[in-house]
């Protein structure tokens, strides 16, 4: 079922992308290797097992849902919750399937709230978006207008629920999940016309080496969405945990705004802006009944959340955008 056939015959079109084709399919190939991921098999086999329901009516704009309870029988949608289930712990969403409501660890809609209203149109644009999870602001992207999004990230199951979710929302559509990271890439490609970094900037061990990467994917003028983990202070101003931040492990640079603003104008964009600064709600990350683990009370001082258990400051979320020069 994870089937990579309709991109590559899709890059056969887009002439700045075309030279990935000679090592994409090695990239993926090893991204989804078995010897790599010994739940493979598994998560294969509960692709396998979901039903065959064709969707009355799919939306990705203003949400991300397939069909309705009444395209399916009730042993189809049995079975189709028990598959999905195995594909637990389901962090990045929400996704309603059939009426059937994946309650993801975070709310990424309210993200996409948050992001939206500070992208350029994203109409007929070839999107990027770098640490994508299982896919749920790529959905959202191809909602808006994105005539191509690629996501990539390195987990095999967030492939695997990708996937999951693109036999009912549709399998021919340019909407791609990748189970590499941003070093696969060309160096120098210069073929997005938006690339987005959510999520990633504070696990790289030098930020401006990602920033660099980041612009490297970029046309010239094309758009970077940047959204990462900061601290309140003043320009030059960082945090480095030497351990766990929020019981996270590979974790490096924790920058205030005018830092990172600063970084990003050095790393080659103009027009640096940050647009939005949010600290996560204990209603926006949090334990549910598709992902049973700890999560953000977890990581926080049970007697000040202002702090995590280490002592830092609580996640504070900032995002910015900017121009590849």
């Amino acid at each position: 079922m994870i089937d990579y056939t309709q991109l590559y015959a899709g890059l056969q079109h887009i002439p700045a992308l075309r030279p990935w084709l000679t090592s994409l399919p090695q990239q993926i190939a090893e991204g989804l290797a078995p010897q790599r991921w010994g739940d493979l098999p598994d998560w294969q086999a509960a692709l396998d097992g979901l039903p065959d329901i064709t969707p009355s009516s799919v939306n990705y704009r203003d949400e991300v849902r397939a069909g309705s309870a009444d395209d399916a029988t009730p042993e189809q949608l049995a079975q189709l919750e028990t598959q999905l289930r195995k594909l637990h712990p389901w962090r990045k969403g929400p996704w309603t399937v059939f009426d059937i409501f994946i309650d993801t660890e975070w709310r990424s809609d309210w993200k996409w709230d948050r992001v939206a209203p500070h992208l350029e149109s994203l109409q007929n644009r070839l999107v990027l978006d770098v640490g994508c999870g299982s896919g749920y602001h790529c959905w959202r992207q191809f909602g808006a207008g994105a005539r191509r999004v690629i996501g990539i990230d390195p987990s095999a199951k967030f492939v695997a629920q990708f996937y999951a979710m693109k036999k009912y929302l549709g399998m021919d559509l340019p909407v791609d999940v990748l189970p590499v990271g941003i070093e696969a890439l060309p160096p120098r490609l210069q073929a997005f016309d938006t690339t987005l970094s959510m999520g990633v900037l504070y696990h790289r061990r030098s930020p401006l080496d990602h920033l660099r990467e980041l612009r490297d994917t970029l046309r010239p003028g094309g758009q970077l969405v940047l959204e990462t983990l900061v601290i309140e202070g003043g320009p030059g101003e960082c945090l480095v945990p030497e351990d766990r931040y929020a019981k996270m492990r590979n974790v490096w640079f924790f920058p205030t705004t005018a830092t990172l603003e600063s970084w990003l104008r050095k790393s080659g964009f103009a027009d640096v802006r940050t647009v939005d600064v949010d600290k996560t709600s204990l209603q926006e990350q949090r334990r549910t009944d598709w992902m049973t683990f700890e999560s953000l009370v977890d990581f926080l001082d049970p007697n000040d959340h202002s702090k995590t258990v280490e002592g830092h400051p609580a996640p504070l979320r900032a995002t910015l955008v900017a121009t590849a020069s």
